[in-house]
């Protein structure tokens, strides 16, 4: 057999395989793109037989004629993926060609015991965007194995048997036959890895042999056939038709939903009504006054629990009254009034003087009595001017009461600004009160 009659057989394989794969039908498959590799079938088994041949269409031969003998194989394949498989398979049958040329004439025959390999094969060429499983694929295929041979040769006699290791390389096409069975047509080179198939040496002791094998059969894909192949499977058809089902679509509407029920629960959970800071669902005083500081539960705090919230609690660190804006009642003394003083003055009005000097009899007939000066402002200015105010109410009084004879060392001096009214400061007849200063014992 020569090139052109190989090259017509190939080319009539092929187009019986396009002819067979156009008129197969596709199979309907329940398949889905993430549904894992349970819901396939992945193994299968293969014979075949054809030509072998102790040549490669490309490189040198030791035997240009060359003969073309018949060979036949098995296979056992495990498909990992859509695209990529594992096959174990072996070839064996009979090499053999002559050189007529003198002086060089002579002939072999080669007894090809087994040829072994574990080979890759990645299918190409099988995507199709119409059919969610394909009916005629190409494939290429490459891989390491092991042959066992039995040498005789004109030249060298009896050679004997010999172990080498090769190199498959080879092309095919696949066609779907139907669920279970499918044609297999192909060609490997194989290249062997040592020089002593045919038993000759003419091209150079480098010059490595190699054979051809090109063949045709039949492929069967286990397991139940309710499965798809995963040989076949086109998981870009499988895509595109899981993308147009309805049920999917009504699926994603469906999680749509539930993402915005969802978001608006959350909303719900995050919403404050009176903008404390506490979320609706958690605080216990929903309408608290803008800008007022709360507890955790959502209630204005009341630092001293005098029922007055701090935010509007003139004293907030001392219990006191609501009349008086959280403050303390004045605790005086009842030896005397208090003295009051005018609009923004630490000045002693005539009117205070009578009180002052009964004040100052008593303290020099006892002379064991101590007191104290407790200066107070009303609400008028800012609170550091309103307590330097009351510090020097209280001044003016001890200052009076030392020039009449009153020791200076029974006499204490503090200031309270405007912390403790003893009347509101909304009013000014309350703030007329509030300026004053009160006599304390100490």
């Amino acid at each position: 057999m020569n090139y052109s009659t190989m090259k017509k057989t190939v080319a009539l394989s092929l187009a019986t395989a396009f002819a067979v794969a156009a008129n197969a039908q596709e199979s309907s498959s329940s398949a889905k793109v993430f549904g894992g590799a349970k819901q396939y079938r992945t193994w299968s088994v293969g014979v075949n037989a054809g030509a072998l041949s102790p040549i490669i269409p490309f490189g040198t031969n030791d035997y240009p004629e060359w003969e073309t003998n018949l060979g036949y194989g098995l296979f056992v394949k495990k498909q990992l993926g859509p695209y990529f498989g594992l096959k174990l398979d072996a070839h064996r049958g009979k090499l053999s060609g002559k050189l007529s040329d003198a002086p060089n004439a002579g002939s072999f025959t080669t007894d090809l015991d087994y040829a072994a390999a574990l080979k890759g094969v990645v299918n190409i060429g099988t995507i199709s965007f119409l059919k969610r499983q394909s009916s005629l694929g190409f494939y290429a295929q490459a891989g390491a194995g092991l042959t066992g041979f039995n040498l005789k040769s004109n030249a060298n006699n009896n050679l004997g048997k010999r172990k080498e290791l090769y190199i498959p390389v080879g092309v095919g096409a696949n066609v779907k036959l139907g669920e279970v069975v499918a044609l297999n047509i192909g060609y490997d080179a194989n290249f062997l890895d040592a020089d002593n198939l045919d038993g000759r040496w003419a091209n150079g002791s480098s010059n490595k042999d190699k054979w051809s094998y090109a063949y045709a059969g039949l492929e069967f894909t286990l397991g139940s056939k309710s499965k798809p192949s995963l040989q076949w499977s086109n998981p870009v058809a499988l895509l595109y038709d899981e993308l147009k089902d309805p049920a999917l679509r009504q699926e994603v509407e469906a999680l749509k939903g539930r993402l915005t029920n969802v978001e608006s629960s959350v909303e719900n959970l995050k919403k404050d009504s009176d903008g404390d800071g506490v979320a609706d669902h958690l605080d216990k005083c929903p309408n608290t006054p803008a800008g007022a500081k709360v507890d955790g539960a959502g209630c204005e705090l009341d630092t001293d629990g005098d029922g007055v919230p701090d935010w509007k609690d003139d004293c907030p660190t001392e219990k006191g009254t609501p009349e008086l804006n959280g403050c303390p009642a004045s605790d005086t003394n009842t030896i005397a009034d208090n003295i009051q003083f005018e609009f923004n003055s630490s000045v002693l009005r005539t009117s205070a003087y009578p009180t002052l000097d009964r004040v100052s009899s008593s303290l020099r007939a006892d002379k064991s009595k101590s007191i104290q000066l407790d200066g107070h402002a009303s609400a008028e200015g800012t609170e550091a001017y309103n307590m330097q105010l009351s510090i020097d109410r209280a001044n003016s009084v001890k200052t009076y009461l030392v020039n009449s004879g009153v020791d200076a060392k029974r006499i204490a001096v503090k200031g309270y600004g405007e912390s403790r009214p003893i009347a509101s400061n909304a009013t000014e007849e309350g703030r007329i009160k509030n300026r004053r200063v009160e006599f304390r014992n100490k």
